[in-house]
């Protein structure tokens, strides 16, 4: 194997895992961390190496969460902001009132009232005329 790690998501799932593949005659060879389970200290290190792989994954996800909690309390939001909120409200008004009155093409008058996909100009502006 590469890592440590890579064998579960947790201490739990890695050693089940492990005790699954020698229960039906495979050890296991770390090339990173060079542990070697078919040796007890192997089998030590490894529960060990395993126990550090999930305390530290379990500290980067209370840091995201800490982060994101901050980040809301700022105002921020995470994620790709709608086009609704990209395109002001004159815009698709005016986006509207030029696609009714036929007269520019759709390529025209996204490009007069800034939406950058034909999917989005579409989905809120032809779509809703209907």
């Amino acid at each position: 194997m590469w890592r440590r790690d890579r064998p579960g998501r947790s201490l739990k799932q890695g050693i089940e895992t492990v005790t699954h593949l020698s229960e039906r005659g495979v050890e296991l060879h770390s090339l990173k961390e060079q542990l070697d389970t078919t040796t007890p200290t192997g089998k030590l290190m490894f529960h060990i190496v395993g126990a550090m792989a999930e305390f530290e994954r379990d500290i980067i996800r209370e840091r995201t969460t800490a982060g994101l909690e901050a980040a809301r309390a700022r105002g921020r939001k995470g994620g790709r902001p709608k086009a609704t909120e990209t395109i002001k409200p004159r815009n698709m008004a005016l986006a509207k009132e030029l696609y009714a009155a036929k007269e520019k093409s759709v390529a025209e008058i996204m490009e007069q009232t800034g939406f950058k996909s034909r999917a989005t100009f579409y989905k809120y502006v032809v779509k809703e005329e209907k």
